[in-house]
């Protein structure tokens, strides 16, 4: 008898040769795990279930995915419609039965509880809203969305890369691209087949607590990226059972704001707006990226999530943008009532706090005439076409077999590389580096043995955590991979160690969001005492800076013989130790993405500033 994965590869080859007799393709999908309701036939040569739903609807009555998309539509009432465009939060607001009695047509996870320790338990949590989907009228499947945003990072065990802003610093777009390649299998390992990642932002502001995510200042860099970020989720087919659909975000001008205020106003005319902050979303959708979501910012005044000309006119009329448009968190009524969000050309409203308030909302708004129905089917049609894409209507159910993948070696391998790889050397002098591992070394710094502090925001947590997480390996552990001897503090360095040379660790906490705000960007006065207390102690003083953001840094890299930004590096520690002891022959390779601030006065700076301490794309080749 056949194997479960052996049977997933058969399904799987059953939707793309459409060769294979229909009778076994139904065997197989019942045998990995189908909801009796959702499927009574199958059609080998349109590669799809025939009958769906307690109503048995025939997909199989239409020619090709668009003719479908309209017979679903055609059959779907008021309530149905405004259930696909509504999105909650599996673990609050939502359960099975209410997938059943509202027609949900997404749900998503994201803060606070999780559905267990392994993989299994996951996979096994969103198959069960995914049966309550498949058992509504018209069994249409969900849509299970998740903020991995470097890597599948709400899964305690999987890898966790560096953020946009570490990655962006590679300059290696083939890096990139693997690093959300390998996102999206541990995402579907996980029962997810949609992340609201990458964030395409080009920061302006460090006062803004988003930077980090972000990959660049610099719209070249950051188109390049994106494009790189978007091949790497969705692969050739969004059907593949590897790839998941991708959300570029926030749009518009999220990192424009004025003062760098998360949620502000992004003030700028329109040739502005067209030349640094549109062509991104560009490149996007060139990409073919599934959804875009918008931000809580302002364009000119206008919240982005009620704004007609950008959303409706300039990204689906101009850019001709066809998949969908979503809300950040309560969107759908955050600034104001659901039709003016619906009517600006949003499609999915994410209301993890009040769905039912928002789906009577819009209800009420269509009953009045304020939506047009023209504007309810345009969102449910974008909505079922991602769900065809995706080959939910072949196989909705989590890809469990990917489950053995998560935190697997060869990810944390590819995951390492690019922590080696994206860090800027600032400063190197007195021969401090490379380290010489037959040498004692003094290692000091709350950073350089916490798997969260090193992680930022985002990691397991929204806001990160400031201890370790399971799977990973820190900074230290690292080092400790080389060196002989390792001398670890804490609080910094003291006379009794005997290392000549001392690596110090320093850099913000973790955070994300608005509570990332801030006029403090420089190090705090115990960091900055702990290099200073090393120096004059008489070692070698090595400052590895883990941050966010380009930070007012001057008087800390005066004091150092050498200098790291080693932005927020994720699970992979060892790769900051590759780094320090030239591992097999590395060399520097990390080139800044953002100019550096002499003082906080300064900023924001342009890209090209001379007041700037380092410039943008500065990076030392060797050491």
């Amino acid at each position: 008898m056949e194997t479960r994965n052996e049977l997933v590869r058969t399904t799987t080859r059953l939707r793309q040769n459409r060769v294979t007799r229909g009778c076994c393709l139904f065997l197989a999908l019942l045998s990995i795990g189908y909801a009796a309701s959702a499927a009574s036939d199958v059609d080998p040569d349109a590669g799809i279930i025939c009958e769906w739903g307690k109503q048995g609807f025939d997909l199989c009555e239409h020619a090709d995915d668009e003719a479908r998309v309209e017979a679903l539509l055609a059959e779907m009432s008021l309530d149905e419609k405004i259930g696909q465009m509504t999105m909650s939060i599996w673990h609050n607001n939502v359960s099975p039965q209410v997938i059943r009695e509202k027609a949900i047509g997404s749900v998503i996870h994201t803060e606070g509880p999780v559905p267990g320790d392994t993989p299994a338990d996951w996979v096994a949590k969103f198959n069960e809203f995914q049966d309550a989907a498949l058992e509504t009228r018209l069994g249409i499947p969900l849509l299970v969305g998740v903020d991995a945003v470097h890597g599948q990072n709400t899964f305690e065990g999987a890898v966790i890369f560096p953020h946009n802003i570490g990655m962006a610093a590679t300059r290696n777009m083939d890096l990139i691209k693997r690093a959300a390649e390998i996102t999206a299998i541990e995402a579907a390992g996980t029962g997810f087949n949609w992340t609201f990642s990458p964030c395409i932002a080009m920061p302006q502001h460090e006062h803004w607590g988003r930077v980090y995510e972000g990959f660049s200042e610099d719209r070249d860099l950051t188109i390049a990226a994106t494009r790189a970020s978007v091949r790497g989720h969705q692969g050739g087919d969004l059907a593949a059972r590897h790839t998941i659909a991708a959300t570029a975000k926030h749009y518009l001008g999220d990192g424009a704001t004025e003062g760098g205020k998360e949620g502000g106003n992004a003030v700028m005319s329109d040739e502005t707006m067209r030349e640094v902050h549109l062509p991104t979303y560009a490149a996007a959708v060139d990409e073919g990226v599934a959804a875009i979501m918008v931000g809580f910012n302002s364009y000119n005044g206008i919240n982005m999530h009620q704004n007609r000309y950008l959303v409706a006119d300039v990204l689906k009329g101009e850019l001709g943008f066809d998949g969908v448009v979503l809300t950040d968190w309560d969107g759908g009524q955050r600034f104001g009532p659901a039709h003016t969000v619906i009517n600006a050309g949003v499609d999915v409203a994410m209301q993890p706090g009040n769905h039912e308030e928002f789906m009577a909302d819009l209800k009420s708004s269509v009953r009045d005439g304020t939506v047009p129905m023209s504007r309810i089917d345009d969102a449910v049609r974008r909505i079922l076409r991602l769900k065809f894409q995706l080959g939910l209507f072949v196989d909705p159910h989590a890809r469990e077999e990917f489950g053995e993948r998560i935190g697997a070696p060869e990810h944390r391998a590819v995951a390492r590389q690019a922590v080696r790889e994206s860090l800027v050397l600032l400063k190197s002098e007195n021969d401090a580096l490379p380290l010489d591992a037959s040498k004692p070394v003094a290692v000091v710094g709350e950073h350089a043995d916490n798997s969260g502090l090193q992680s930022g925001g985002w990691s397991i947590h929204w806001q990160g955590q400031t201890e370790s997480y399971r799977g990973a390996t820190t900074i230290l552990d690292g080092i400790s991979e080389f060196a002989d001897e390792v001398e670890y503090a804490v609080a910094g360095c003291d006379e009794n160690m005997v290392a000549e040379t001392a690596v110090v660790v320093v850099g913000e906490q973790p955070y994300a969001e608005f509570k990332g705000d801030t006029d403090e960007l420089f190090l705090d006065d115990r960091h900055s005492e702990m290099i200073r207390d090393c120096r004059q102690l008489g070692k070698k003083t090595v400052v590895v800076l883990i941050s966010g953001r380009a930070l007012a840094i001057e008087p800390d890299l005066a004091t150092s013989d050498a200098f790291i930004a080693a932005w927020l590096p994720g699970s992979e520690g060892g790769g900051v130790a590759d780094f320090l002891y030239a591992a097999d022959g590395f060399r520097p390779a990390g080139k800044s993405p953002y100019a550096w601030p002499r003082k906080v006065e300064d900023l924001p700076l342009a890209i090209d500033d001379e007041r700037a301490l380092i410039p943008f794309e500065f990076g030392l080749e060797d050491y």
